[in-house]
């Protein structure tokens, strides 16, 4: 019979990986956290040991799409997984996951572990400086994208207010949570509106509320948006559907901090964090005198404008990965693979309606995917009507050993493009771009 190792022989052995490593009982209590996690996430190990692992990460897959429970339901390891975790210092730090399950010699799970690092990737074009993938939950490794996430960390400590604008379905709600996530008011009130759903009346009362017999419908007083973010921040989407008399009472809760309820004259004091963001170019709303000039530059003091998809396409397929993912958790099909011509399709489109049309023709794919591979025959039919791109042209100038060192790592791969990105320490994203531009594809 082999000598059984003492535990602390396993635990020089899993302080000597450079990647971060946890594990956890049945219960998904942390039961090992080696030094590199520690050095990744900023807890010590007796901090963690005993505690709900989405306790201690509180990542953005946590309640929904957690590595562990996703290689529970599919009996198999997970690699390669991308999510977003929280340090001690509830900084959001992206990383990429392996994950499995122990089971007993019933073959009944009984804990698992999770070995994790963080996602940078050198850009050569930048002097090697790191670029992420993702942050806060936002996808995207565009150099447009990269100056936003570096504005959001400088204002983190600001309470002054944002304008996002950008158009529809580019995300504007998502940098708008990371701008809250991020800030000093994080663990605040965080309350969001849609402006352009609620007519001036109703609008007025959703935001600074009414008292009972204000108008015909209101049988009880009712505490508006404003007195909820109390302290906290105030998400106004669509800001720039809001009529021309809301608009005076914003400017006043913005200078003064102060409002009367819809039916009342008694003058309330808020502290409020406003974020607003529109689709509408703004600066023609003003000139046409839809949008008081002076409201904006309140609201403008820390702008942030999204890029539409068409001016990052090199995000595409890191945002279909990231898609693919989410729906092989949520529908049970593990589906994380597209072929080379419906991606070559797909960076082709214009993206009208941007990430959020993406993401409705990935759905779309999905579901109608029988194998584990998307094929551009899955895709939508307005995709099928177009010339199939069958491969690019080989780019001048490419350095030969580095192609030469990318198509042997795919040979070794089978081609398969996850295992290949892995043994040469790249992202998928950055292999498909490679293979692209070396005429691989």
């Amino acid at each position: 019979m082999a000598e059984r190792k003492p535990p602390e022989f396993h635990r020089i052995i899993f302080d000597s990986l450079h990647e971060g490593l946890y594990s956890v009982d049945k219960n998904f209590k942390v039961t090992g956290f080696n030094r590199a996690a520690e050095r990744i996430t900023g807890y010590r190990r007796d901090e963690v040991l005993g505690r709900y692992c989405r306790h201690v990460f509180q990542t953005d897959r946590c309640v929904q799409g957690c590595p562990l429970s996703y290689s529970l339901e599919i009996k198999e390891n997970v690699r390669n997984y991308d999510l977003v975790l929280k340090n001690k210092e509830k900084k959001a730090v992206p990383v990429r996951v392996n994950a499995a399950i122990f089971n007993d010699t019933d073959n009944e799970p009984v804990g698992g572990v999770v070995i994790f690092r963080t996602v940078v990737e050198p850009d050569p074009g930048n002097g090697g400086k790191l670029l992420r993938r993702e942050f806060e939950g936002i996808v995207g490794q565009n150099h447009q994208m990269h100056e936003i996430y570096t504005l959001i960390e400088e204002i983190r400590d600001s309470d002054a207010g944002v304008m996002i604008q950008g158009e529809s379905g580019t995300g504007k709600e998502l940098i708008a949570n990371a701008v809250q996530n991020t800030s000093l008011r994080r663990n605040k009130p965080y309350v969001k509106v849609n402006c352009s759903v609620f007519p001036h009346d109703l609008l007025a009362s959703e935001l600074f509320g009414h008292v009972k017999g204000a108008f015909t419908d209101a049988h009880r007083d009712r505490v508006g948006r404003f007195e909820m973010a109390n302290g906290g921040t105030l998400f106004l989407d669509e800001i720039a559907e809001a009529d021309a008399r809301i608009q005076v009472q914003l400017l006043r809760v913005l200078q003064e901090g102060t409002f009367e309820r819809v039916g009342e004259s008694v003058t309330r004091k808020v502290d409020v964090r406003v974020i607003a963001a529109t689709n509408l170019r703004i600066q023609e709303a003003i000139a046409k005198g839809r949008f008081r000039e002076d409201l904006y530059y309140r609201l403008n003091v820390d702008p942030i404008n999204l890029p539409p998809l068409r001016d990052r396409k090199d995000d595409i397929p890191l945002l279909i990965d990231h898609f693919l993912k989410k729906l092989s958790i949520q529908n049970g099909k593990k589906i994380l693979e597209i072929n080379d011509i419906a991606m070559a399709l797909l960076m082709d489109y214009e993206w009208p309606g941007n990430i959020r049309e993406l993401e409705n023709v990935i759905e779309y794919a999905h579901t109608r995917t029988r194998g584990s591979v998307v094929t551009e025959d899955r895709l939508p039919p307005h995709f099928q009507s177009g010339p199939k791109v069958a491969g690019f042209r080989k780019t001048a100038g490419v350095p030969v050993s580095e192609a030469e060192r990318i198509r042997d790592a795919l040979e070794k791969s089978h081609w398969n493009r996850s295992r290949a990105a892995e043994m040469l320490e790249i992202g998928r994203a950055t292999l498909w771009r490679k293979m692209k531009s070396y005429g691989l594809l």
